[in-house]
């Protein structure tokens, strides 16, 4: 078993947790961590307090660590705050950006095209995220990106079924998040603030309904069970 270093440790248990490979809400088990990543108990434990300190698992007193729950309640607030830090977080990068930070966002760009085009949905996910973590850097705002990170947790882990379209028409929303980006790094580049937020809230609603679906799916067809059935149902 390959010996991994605390960071990336680190790294591989934010993509797991991201990827939903570790399901929200899913008890972590230190010793089955420590062997799959050949690391003793201590420096375990010091990546699972980061993790803890960036949103990413929950820290139980006497019960361990368990990736960070999306319930009801969570989900509510997110679906309420996502499009204010959002809107707020353009805009000030909009403002702040510099030219570095500007080859940084193509360059999560071109990652998100890449894997769109090859309809590689965990790649697309993983680089949407990446995306969107650049514009919160270029904000230049403490509060605001610690808000928008522990967001974008949520967000990433949702966005598993935006990325993976169901019909032509979800494909198609797939292009317009892909021309969204673009836009919006037009705008952050010409530091157009208002340009800037329209093109995050239109991106924002773009995968709200998805998003929404997977915490509230469909009902199912009233004939799933035939209602002369009904009697001999369990």
């Amino acid at each position: 078993m390959a010996k991994f270093t605390k960071d990336a440790c680190l790294a591989d248990l934010k993509h797991r947790i991201l990827s939903t490979e570790l399901a929200p809400g899913l008890d972590l088990d230190e010793a089955s961590l420590c062997a799959h990543y050949g690391m003793s108990r201590t420096p375990l434990r010091e990546v699972l307090q980061r993790l803890a300190g960036a949103g990413f698992i929950a820290l139980q007193a006497n019960r361990g660590a368990k990736v960070a729950p999306m319930d009801i309640a969570t989900l509510r607030v997110f679906f309420q705050t996502a499009p204010m830090v959002y809107a707020n977080i353009a805009r000030l990068a909009a403002e702040n950006r510099d030219a570095g930070q500007m080859a940084a966002l193509k360059a999560a760009q071109h990652d998100f095209v890449r894997a769109t085009t090859a309809r590689d949905a965990a790649a697309a996910v993983l680089a949407n995220h990446r995306f969107h973590v650049q514009i919160g850097a270029m904000a230049h705002n403490v509060y605001l990106v610690a808000a928008l990170n522990r967001l974008l947790i949520d967000h990433t882990r949702l966005s598993q079924t935006f990325y993976r379209p169901a019909s032509p028409a979800e494909s198609v929303l797939i292009l317009q998040a892909v021309d969204q980006h673009d836009g919006m790094i037009r705008a952050i580049e010409a530091q157009d603030g208002p340009q800037a937020i329209d093109l995050t809230l239109a991106h924002w609603d773009l995968s709200r309904d998805r998003m929404e679906r997977y915490v509230h799916p469909d009902p199912l067809p009233v004939d799933v069970i035939s209602f002369k059935d009904r009697a001999h149902a369990v």
